[in-house]
């Protein structure tokens, strides 16, 4: 059975260490409902493929600008 290094969810803190953010900022993100979290038991986690969503979410906002006159 072949194992896979990266982990299926993360913990707010390695999440925010994948974006390259504060854990503070995280929360902020994780509690506004921009980037999806799961509870497991009493535990609070990122799916890791919703960090990734939310980074290209916010390169298609900022494709999606008006041009600066």
């Amino acid at each position: 059975m072949a194992t896979d290094a990266t982990p299926l969810v993360l913990t707010i803190e390695q999440a925010a260490h994948r974006l390259g953010i504060g854990r503070t900022l995280m929360y902020a993100l994780v509690t506004s409902g921009e980037i999806e979290s799961v509870t497991i038991g009493r535990l609070r986690r990122i799916p890791a493929d919703c960090v990734t969503e939310y980074v290209h979410r916010l390169r298609q906002q900022n494709t999606q600008l008006p041009a600066a006159a």
